[in-house]
């Protein structure tokens, strides 16, 4: 005869409790019954409470550290801390209540063996410590997502790529955690790491961007970035000596078709200071299309098409009349634009 063994240990550390006080129990318990491993076939219920309490193969296996690993990393558990108590005289009087089993027939005649009943141990342990002890493992095993970046240069999108996170099902490693601790085996727990999303990633930072204009003052270029590809290059004119077009961050604030000129008060306006010259008139500077960028700054069409690639203007972005009408049917208000 031969009882069933449960699977080897690997996970948790119990604090086992000593047997209450009671009334003698006499009971037989059948033959080919054993709880945790231990063979209880014929004994008294007394006898077999004896025999559970004092078996110390029983007991290491119960005081076994429960493991539950998250990522790359594993965790323990002790019995102490998951507060978990055995109660032998429960246990046997469990096995008291089995049917007398019936072995196949033949099993021990031909020389085979018959496994037996297995009865389950009278184990008792603290969810809400098993619970707790998931919550540090699930703070200490998460992975925060990184978020996609961009960083907007005068000739390209740099471009950081998002990545996942991971953080622990909690659920799901606590349930396993505590079918464990009802019995012996201690097989590592695998918790399941489930994916945590970045906020940004390359797909919402070109929905963010859908047009990114720089302006490169040095080589007279105006790009255009859509859907942070380069789409578009310009020639330009920008401000000449002590008009500089300045450098900086922007949006396009408003959009204008054959704009007026509100002239500057400025002493390179003449006696045109103060003016409001009408658009398309012959003596407006500003052709075809504009855009605004900020404090009287804009890009904006040109006659003089021979000042595109100098420092020509009185500080806004010149273009040629087809290149603004062009890029004016591309951009909208609030488009950034960046010049360096």
């Amino acid at each position: 005869m031969r009882a069933t063994r449960l699977l080897g240990p690997l996970l948790l550390v119990l604090a086992l409790g000593a047997p209450a006080a009671r009334a003698a129990d006499d009971r037989i318990i059948p033959e080919y019954v054993s709880a945790g491993g231990v063979d209880l076939s014929l004994l008294t219920v007394d006898e077999a409470t004896a025999k559970l309490a004092a078996d110390p193969g029983l007991h290491r296996s119960l005081r076994h550290d429960a493991v539950l690993r998250a990522g790359a990393r594993t965790w323990r558990l002790t019995m102490a801390r998951a507060g978990l108590r055995f109660d032998p005289a429960a246990t046997a009087r469990r096995a008291a209540l089995v049917p007398t089993p019936v072995p196949p027939d033949g099993s021990e005649e031909n020389g085979g063996s018959y496994a037996g009943v297995e009865v389950p141990l009278a184990v008792r342990h603290s969810r809400a410590a098993v619970r707790a002890f998931v919550a540090g493992v699930a703070r200490r095993s998460v992975i925060a997502p990184r978020n996609a970046t961009l960083r907007i240069t005068l000739r390209h999108m740099r471009i950081g790529k998002a990545r996942l996170g991971r953080r622990l099902q909690k659920s799901s490693a606590a349930a396993a955690l505590n079918t464990q601790l009802a019995g012996i085996e201690r097989a590592a727990v695998a918790g399941r790491m489930l994916p945590v999303r970045p906020r940004t990633t390359i797909r919402s930072l070109r929905r963010a961007y859908p047009n990114v204009i720089t302006v490169d003052r040095e080589h007279f270029r105006l790009r255009l970035f859509h859907r942070l590809r380069l789409s578009r290059r310009y020639g330009i004119a920008v401000g000449m000596a002590g008009l500089t077009t300045p450098a900086g961050f922007y949006r396009i604030q408003d959009k204008q078709v054959d704009p007026a000129w509100h002239v500057p008060r400025s002493p390179w306006a003449g006696s045109l200071q103060g003016q409001t010259i009408p658009g398309g008139a012959p003596d407006n500077p500003l052709k075809a299309r504009w855009m605004g960028i900020a404090n009287g700054v804009g890009i904006h069409g040109t006659a003089e098409d021979w000042s595109i690639g100098s420092r020509a203007s009185h500080g806004c972005i010149r273009m040629h009349v087809p290149d603004v009408i062009d890029l004016f049917d591309r951009v909208a208000v609030g488009t950034p634009v960046l010049i360096g």
